[in-house]
């Protein structure tokens, strides 16, 4: 038994040595970056960066279909060696509670890597709407049962999922209104055709500097530097809506934690630099640049959320 127990401790040292290094020449040819729906805008500033520092590209393979399920799939079916990525959402985490069969289980069948960066939403409501704060909007909307509307880009996404996450937490019911599309939401709060949104900051920001809308607040934990002025929804009373949209990356389940650790730290030695959060910044996205746990207890964290709302509100899909 002792030698059988000897052989099986030098069998697993073996393999740990092997995996570690492999990890030391990762990667060896290109790597392969699926996204669902999502913008590309940060996948391509890092893959630039990651092609320039390791001399082997990153192909972005953009699968936007099926709300991302196509995405995901593709990626929980590829070899667990490093080699294909998914860049993750929050989009990812609510599937598995607005889609009964899934062809994967997000929390199974990948491994997280680094969370890339995060993209508050903005409160916004259409400037002929008389409330000039958050709480004023909620006394509002309580006078008018019925008669206030909200737009969202489209029924269960990670904004229409949040804006009932704070209705459910104000106690106030408005009216659905879905869209197609982040544009098409906006482009109605600013018509006057809907009152409220939970606007992602990439899309309502210049917006509201225009005076187009009006933010009433912002879901990070800290204020935004390009809105100094506009609180925060903890801030404005509501202390359990710290949330985010966020851009991450994820591997298959089963890829060697070496490599994992050895693509979380050159990512998150491109987005500590000084250029990548300046670039970042003007795009609206505040830097994540985690650990491996971090993330992962984040993940956890918007997956529990998420869930309990989407059940709470009974939040269907079209």
């Amino acid at each position: 038994m002792n030698k059988r127990v000897r052989f099986f401790i030098v069998l697993i040292a073996t393999v740990a040595a092997c995996a570690a290094a492999n990890a030391q020449d990762f990667p060896t040819r290109p790597i392969r970056l699926v996204l669902g729906p999502s913008p590309d805008l940060l996948s391509r500033m890092v893959g630039q960066k990651l092609a320039e520092s390791w001399g082997q590209q990153v192909v972005i393979d953009q699968r936007p279909a099926a709300g991302g399920i196509i995405a995901g799939e593709t990626v929980a079916k590829a070899p667990a060696d490093g080699y294909t990525w998914l860049l993750s959402t929050a989009s990812f985490v609510t599937l598995a509670g607005l889609y009964p069969k899934l062809p994967f289980d997000f929390q199974r069948d990948f491994s997280p890597v680094t969370l890339m960066g995060s993209l508050p939403w903005v409160v916004v409501v259409n400037p002929s709407v008389p409330a000039k704060t958050l709480n004023e909007f909620v006394q509002l909307a309580r006078a008018k049962p019925g008669q206030m509307n909200y737009a969202n880009p489209g029924n269960g996404t990670s904004s229409h999922i949040v804006t009932e996450m704070f209705l459910l937490d104000a106690k106030i019911k408005l009216v659905n209104i879905p869209y197609k599309g982040v544009v098409a939401a906006i482009s109605d709060i600013i018509s006057g055709q809907a009152h409220m949104g939970f606007g992602i900051t990439q899309g309502s920001v210049p917006h509201v500097i225009s005076g187009k809308l009006r933010a009433l607040a912002v879901s990070s934990a800290k204020r935004l530097n390009v809105l100094p002025e506009v609180p925060t929804l903890s801030e404005s009373g509501f202390k359990d809506m710290d949330v985010v949209g966020w851009n991450g990356v994820h591997v298959p389940a089963g890829t060697p934690r070496p490599v994992i650790e050895r693509v979380n730290k050159a990512i998150n030695d491109i987005l500590k630099t000084r250029e990548m959060q300046e670039r970042m910044t003007a795009a609206g996205f505040e830097v994540g640049a985690t650990s491996v746990a971090e993330f992962d207890a984040y993940v956890k964290r918007d997956f529990a959320r998420y869930t309990k709302v989407i059940r709470e509100a009974n939040i269907r899909v079209d």
